[in-house]
C-alpha cells in the first residue's frame, strides 16, 4: 500500500491492518451469534466489510444466514442528508431470529438505527450491530454499534467500502482527506 497514492488523501490503514482488525472482531462476535443468525449487510459501503467478516466468522465455525438492506443517507456528498432512504428491503425472514447488522462506518448512527428499526419490525428477537470504523460524534448517536473494529479519526475517509462520490470503495485499506 505504501506505493499506492491517492491524491488529496493520506493512508491510515493498510490492507493487512484491516484484515487483522476484521479477524479480531470476528473473534469477539463468534460467541454471540449462531448459524440461525441473519447477517445483514448495509449496502453499499458495508459490502467489503461484510464479505470479509462472513469469511472470518466461517473460519471460527459460525455460518450465519446472509441478507442485505440497501439504505442511503449520503447520496454522493461528504455529509449525511439527515434522512435515511430505503432503496431495497430485506429478502429473508427475521421472525424469531437474531440479526447482525454489518456496516462500514458509523457517524450519526441514523442508518444503523433505521436498519435496527426495520429488523425489529421484521420480527428479529435481538438486533446486534458491527461496524468497521466508528468516527467520533459530538452528541449521543441514534444507535451505538455493539462491535467496532476501529476507532477512526474525525476525518473524511475513503477505501474499504467508503467512497468519495462513488469512487475509491475498492481501495484495500483506509485513507483520510488531507
Amino acid at each position: 500500500m505504501a506505493d499506492l497514492r491517492v491524491e488529496g488523501f493520506e493512508p491510515l490503514l493498510t490492507a493487512e491492518d484491516v484484515a487483522r482488525r476484521v479477524e479480531t472482531l470476528a473473534g469477539r462476535i463468534a460467541p454471540r451469534v449462531d448459524d440461525e443468525t441473519v447477517a445483514i449487510c448495509l449496502l453499499t459501503g458495508g459490502l467489503w466489510f461484510a464479505a470479509d467478516l462472513m469469511r472470518a466468522l466461517a473460519l471460527k465455525g459460525r455460518h450465519p444466514l446472509f441478507d442485505a438492506l440497501w439504505l442511503s443517507s449520503y447520496e454522493d456528498g461528504r455529509q449525511s442528508t439527515g434522512r435515511v432512504e430505503l432503496r431495497a428491503p430485506l429478502q429473508r425472514s427475521l421472525h424469531g431470529r437474531q440479526a447482525l447488522l454489518i456496516d462500514d462506518v458509523i457517524d450519526s448512527g441514523l442508518s444503523l438505527a433505521e436498519a435496527a428499526r426495520l429488523a425489529t419490525e421484521a420480527g428479529a428477537r435481538e438486533v446486534l450491530s458491527a461496524v468497521f470504523a466508528a468516527k467520533p460524534w459530538p452528541q449521543a448517536r441514534a444507535r451505538e454499534p455493539d462491535f467496532t473494529a476501529w476507532s477512526a479519526p474525525d476525518r473524511f475517509l475513503i477505501g474499504y467500502g467508503l467512497d468519495a462520490a462513488g469512487r475509491y470503495r475498492g481501495l484495500p485499506g483506509m485513507w483520510a482527506a488531507e
